[in-house]
């Protein structure tokens, strides 16, 4: 197994000490076949591409979050190039998914002991999700997260984090949109629309884990109206495992689905991540595009079978 290394110094976990050329060192003291890695100066998607092209390379070892394996999903889905996780974000949610430790060295102990396993992509105009998508007021008020990105958030930031966010609860107001699902169109003015490659776990603790990576299918959820007594409760419903009771919460399960806002472009927050992208929004999700290399007890599950292309 040859194995190449694209490390994102950008994410939440770079610090104290820790650089690429560190986590170079380790993978080599643990005698893994090394590629030489891409300069690391040119741009992120460009060093995933070339990494993924380099003579012999069957795994691709990603240092980042969730949304640097976002980019790197992009890049190698469809590939048969296997996707290495090592977990250095602030979430690092596919990692809990797929049973991959957030201790450095144990996700490098995984290159030698972990099997591949099949995940399913979502996808919305052509751009990759691995765990959700989301409009509306959460994507907005994501930007106040980007302008923080790279820096340790002390007591006083938190605290404007916190005001910035109960600030922008009010003044946005709710999107317009058209929702085609299932052969069904509906008109919606809604402020959350996330959705979810497979569907969120409902049990207690576990806070936006999913049931599966490997289950063909999407899950819709809209909130046409979010007021601050509703966020709270659906926190809390997170937190206790009820949260899919919460009022005014829909859910509806599809293949495929497209969300239009007339001719304007929406800020889509593509796992944690955020991009314009032209409306209409076209959802589909492409059955086990992705590998990736999971501790061996996790390659357990057996997938369902669902048509890849299945667009409404």
């Amino acid at each position: 197994m040859r194995i190449a290394l694209v490390a994102n110094a950008a994410s939440g976990s770079f610090h104290d000490g820790l650089s690429p050329e560190a986590i170079r060192a380790r993978l080599a003291a643990a005698g893994l076949n090394l590629a030489p890695e891409p300069d690391p100066d040119l741009p992120l998607p460009e060093r995933l591409t070339r990494a993924a092209r380099s003579e012999g390379v069957t795994v691709v070892a990603v240092a980042g979050g969730d949304g640097t394996l976002n980019c790197a999903a992009g890049i190698l889905a469809g590939t048969g190039v296997a996707l290495a996780i090592l977990p250095l974000g602030t979430m690092n949610l596919l990692a809990k998914d797929l049973g991959i430790p957030r201790d450095l060295d144990a996700a490098i102990a995984l290159l030698r002991t972990g099997r591949p396993r099949a995940v399913d992509v979502g996808e919305v105009n052509g751009a990759v999700f691995l765990i959700n998508s989301v409009i509306g007021m959460p994507a907005r008020m994501a930007r106040h997260r980007e302008g923080r990105r790279g820096r340790r958030l002390g007591p006083l930031g938190l605290l404007r984090l916190a005001l910035a966010t109960l600030r922008h609860l009010g003044p946005y107001p709710r999107l317009r949109s058209t929702v085609t699902l299932g052969g069904r169109r509906e008109r919606v003015r809604l402020r959350l629309l996330c959705v979810v490659n497979n569907d969120y776990a409902e049990a207690p603790g576990k806070i936006l884990e999913r049931e599966r990576v490997d289950g063909g299918r999407l899950t819709l959820y809209i909130a046409r109206r979010l007021p601050p007594w509703r966020l709270a409760r659906l926190a809390l419903g997170f937190a206790t495992g009820t949260w899919r009771g919460v009022p005014g919460l829909e859910r509806h399960e599809a293949s495929g689905l497209a969300i239009s806002a007339g001719r304007r472009a929406l800020r889509v927050m593509n796992d944690g991540e955020i991009r314009l992208i032209a409306s209409p929004l076209r959802y589909r999700l492409r059955p086990r595009a992705l590998t990736v290399i999971v501790p061996a007890e996790m390659t357990d599950t057996v997938p369902t079978m669902t048509p890849e292309e299945n667009r409404p």
